[in-house]
């Protein structure tokens, strides 16, 4: 029989699609599986005006056969089926697609027909696995079937053949395997690996997806204490057809989602909360997410990969698309499907598109609502999504210069001086004082610590809450949020805490203690004043205008070669005791009164939690004063 070539391009053509279109050899199933389903598709929508189609909806399926010793995979379909005619112009002109032109015909009658081989290709990916392809084919309608076999690039046959009913059998025979990996084709050939590619990929189909799976039954009669087995053949269904995302939320319980959620998502708790999202207008599409009740796996390093799953038709296109979700909730895990979005012809990336960005943006509100009823009506709950993903929230209100300030701002937590626990920032504000001007704030490494900062007494005393942020980002955050509601943010650490009525204190009538003091010191420190805040306390550290204390020491752990550094503002009180045994020893012993500036600067960077520059030196000096 004369071979006949391909009509489009050449060899080269079809190469770049088996070798440089898809990623995955894998995905080939897919793709055979996906036309079988567009097959019978074609079939149902006709049987729903020809009455001589004799089939119903229930009587479709899809076969896979396994034939190890011949080295066969056959994926079987009794769709519409076609004709020598249809074979030459689907199978013969690559890139070339029957269901594209089907769904062309459809659109003037604006049929809900979901068709999803628009490209005509899919087929070809079966040559990442196969040698040789034969199609066995029978449209509807019409007596005789056609054989079509290829190798590849160099052609094909068309013949008359034998299939007792309409439908098409696509036969590939695997590529034999090669000496570096003995089972990079095998593996196709077995039960296991073709039932998890189903589930993968074509879970949700609409159309059973069957196979004959071998399976250990007791054998009839055998007795119960030695029971006898026997291996036979069941025909067993692979997809489960109707996704969850897809049945009314009244008609799903709380216990289907939980169980699809840990089944699809590896995590051995329930979610903390799900969001089914039903869509119509500009794109139509459905969507399933959950916010877990843990990290996920590899959260927070590199390994991790955001994204949720897109489908289209039932077939799963990507399993991880980042584009879908906002970086701040790249924590949420579920599904979309939309039959409206533009594939590439792979069908395994998305080409970015207006539809893509509507469904991000509404998951994105979708999302930010159900945090915010969680903040509402269950504190408890969203406290415990916040100790999880909170600070992913606060990295990502910082991200771009803030510009998702305004959408995460109210979603923020910080634990309060007053109320003993976390709160928003608009409860603080709701609460602030008729003359308070800002929003006061004291930073450490832990909440112990914070509170006992000497600066924060002054604001203690007067009943003014405190926000507490014990995380590196929060510093930054103040910085980069400057106000809330107009209401400033300010730092109880910078040193001046404008209450408008604190104690001034003389600098001038201890200048020549100071002058003694900043010399002692150096360029340890850039100023040594009378402190305004302190009550009990000493000494203590402020940095001023510029860098806290809490962005030097993140830059120190991550840029130590920025070299940034904070003002040091070294703050007396006045009225201390140990300030008034200083004065005294200025008079009388002015080496001693050097050493008691020495421990008011150490002191100082201890309670600020910066690392004193020797502490065996430091040491030496507290034993040294002891001695005199």
């Amino acid at each position: 029989m004369e071979k006949k070539q391909f009509q489009a391009e050449s060899k080269r053509l079809l190469d770049l699609m088996i070798n440089s279109i898809y990623t995955h050899k894998e995905i080939f199933l897919r793709e055979i599986i996906s036309n079988a389903s567009d097959a019978i598709d074609k079939l149902c929508y006709l049987s729903l005006t020809d009455d001589q189609v004799g089939m119903e909806r229930g009587d479709f399926e899809i076969r896979i056969k396994v034939d190890p010793e011949a080295r066969t995979l056959t994926v079987s379909d009794n769709g519409i089926g076609m004709n020598a005619e249809e074979l030459e112009h689907n199978l013969g002109v690559i890139a070339d697609s029957g269901t594209f032109r089907f769904r062309q015909e459809l659109e003037e009658g604006k049929s809900d027909a979901e068709v999803i081989g628009q490209f005509g290709v899919g087929f070809y990916s079966a040559f990442m696995v196969s040698d040789h392809i034969t199609v066995v084919t029978r449209k509807y309608g019409e007596a005789g079937a056609w054989r079509w076999e290829s190798e590849g690039a160099d052609g094909y046959t068309v013949e008359p053949a034998e299939r007792e009913t309409v439908g098409t059998d696509v036969i590939m025979h695997l590529k034999p395997d090669p000496e570096e990996d003995p089972d990079e084709f095998s593996r196709y050939l077995r039960e296991f690996e073709l039932r998890g590619l189903v589930r993968k990929y074509s879970d949700y189909i609409r159309f059973p997806i069957r196979m004959l799976a071998k399976k250990s039954r007791r054998v009839e009669g055998s007795p119960d204490d030695k029971p006898e087995y026997e291996e036979v053949e069941e025909l067993e269904t692979l997809n489960s057809m109707v996704p969850i995302w897809q049945r009314k939320k009244t008609e799903v319980s709380r216990e289907e989602y939980d169980k699809f959620y840990e089944d699809n998502f590896m995590d051995y708790q329930p979610p903390q909360s799900v969001i089914p999202v039903s869509a119509e207008g500009l794109v139509t599409y459905k969507a399933l997410l959950f916010i877990p009740a843990n990290r996920p796996m590899k959260w927070g390093t590199e390994e991790f990969e955001p994204g949720l799953q897109l489908y289209s038709s039932g077939v799963m296109i990507m399993d991880k698309c980042a584009d879908l979700l906002p970086e701040q909730f790249s924590f949420v895990r579920g599904v979309v499907e939309s039959p409206d979005l533009s594939l590439n012809i792979s069908r395994e990336l998305l080409q970015h598109d207006r539809q893509l960005k509507i469904i991000s943006n509404n998951l994105e509100k979708k999302v930010k609502g159900e945090l915010e009823r969680m903040l509402r009506e269950d504190r408890e709950g969203y406290e415990k999504f916040w100790k999880n993903f909170g600070r992913q929230l606060k990295i990502s209100a910082l991200d771009r210069y803030a510009a998702k300030k305004e959408a995460l701002q109210d979603l923020l937590l910080f634990y309060s001086s007053t109320e003993k626990k976390l709160v928003t920032l608009a409860e603080y504000v709701e609460r602030m004082q008729s003359e308070q001007k800002y929003i006061y704030y004291a930073t450490g490494e832990q909440l112990d610590a914070v509170d006992h900062l000497p600066q924060t007494e002054l604001l203690k005393e007067r009943g003014i809450e405190i926000l507490y942020f014990t995380d590196q980002v929060d510093d930054f955050l103040a910085e980069m949020f400057h106000d809330y509601k107009e209401k400033p943010f300010r730092s109880a650490l910078g040193g001046d805490l404008d209450l408008g009525d604190e104690k001034k204190e003389a600098d001038e009538a201890h200048k020549d203690s100071f002058d003694f003091i900043k010399e002692t010191l150096g360029a340890k420190v850039t100023e040594v004043k009378a402190s305004t805040i302190l009550k009990t306390h000493p000494v203590c550290m402020s940095s001023g205008q510029g860098p806290s204390f809490e962005i030097e020491k993140y830059f120190a752990a991550v840029q130590p070669e920025l070299g940034m550094k904070a003002s040091r503002i070294l703050e007396i009180n006045t009225e201390h005791p140990a300030f008034l045994k200083f004065e005294a020893a200025r008079i009388t012993d002015p080496e001693k009164a050097k050493k008691y500036a020495e421990v008011f600067y150490n002191q100082a960077l201890l309670m600020a939690g910066l690392p004193i520059e020797d502490p065996t030196a430091y040491t030496d000096l507290i034993v040294s004063l002891w001695e005199s």
